[in-house]
């Protein structure tokens, strides 16, 4: 939240105005008139003193130790030795203050005009219309913070919840995955009791015909007695690698399948 505005040329304060009055701490310093010629004497100075420097560049946001409060500075691109200063708490982003301080300047160039400023009698009261002005901006400012913030608790639930929503679609597709499994794996079961048994006679070099080891070996286990699943454990195989040489088999036409 922005706590005050004030208006600087020359180290001197032609418009200052205090906001906010719950929490003020530096802004304490901004009641009195004598502190305020003192404190804008020494931001203008401070300012100027950083353009003299080419890597610094001028002065945008400052942070002050003993308060909870930041400055933000604004310096005027039409009018020499105009600064544009607010202090503002931890609710409030830098770059929206910067914001609000854009459409003070253009708005106090706007009503009172180069001339009048830049010929300022001295009175305090001279730029007084620019209150409303400074309430304006200073309330759409909390609105706009209050929209960011809504809009992040909103971004954030969404984030939350498509998460929850991935997790919960993973598990499902995981529980697919693991039912089809299961499926398979029942299907496979029930094969592995089957007893292969040759349809045509078992005078055959299956060297002719089977070019794996492994598929010669099980041609060999094959007597119409033994299920895949016994074959496979007296070879030290795989059921399923078992059942494939049957599969094959019985493409050729060698063998068939018995229920046991």
């Amino acid at each position: 939240m922005i706590r005050d505005i004030v208006i600087i040329k020359d180290g001197l304060p032609l418009f200052s105005k205090h906001i906010n009055d719950t929490e003020a701490v530096l802004s304490d310093v901004f009641t009195e008139n004598n502190d305020i010629i003192m404190m804008s004497g020494f931001f203008s100075a401070l300012n100027s003193f950083s353009e003299e420097f080419d890597n610094f560049g001028p002065i945008r946001e400052l942070k002050l130790l003993n308060t909870e409060l930041k400055l933000s500075f604004l310096k005027d691109s039409k009018i020499s030795n105009l600064i544009y200063l607010a202090t503002f708490d931890e609710s409030s982003k830098g770059v929206n203050v910067q914001r609000v301080l854009r459409k003070i300047s253009r708005s106090f160039l706007e009503i009172y005009g180069e001339k009048k400023i830049e010929n300022w009698s001295g009175k305090s009261d001279s730029f007084i219309a620019m209150n409303e002005v400074v309430d304006q901006f200073a309330r759409e400012e909390i609105v706009e913070t209050e929209i960011e913030f809504k809009e992040k608790v909103v971004d954030l639930f969404k984030n939350v919840e498509d998460k929850l929503n991935s997790g919960k679609q993973e598990k499902e597709e995981d529980k697919k995955i693991i039912e089809n499994q299961e499926i398979n794996n029942q299907k496979f079961n029930n094969y592995y009791s089957f007893v292969p048994f040759f349809k045509s006679s078992r005078k055959i070099n299956p060297r002719y015909y089977l070019t794996g080891e492994t598929s010669q070996k099980v041609f060999r286990q094959i007597n119409g007695e033994k299920t895949i699943d016994q074959i496979a454990r007296e070879l030290h195989l795989n059921q399923e690698q078992v059942y494939s040489v049957c599969k094959n088999l019985i493409k050729i036409g060698f063998i068939s399948l018995n229920i046991c």
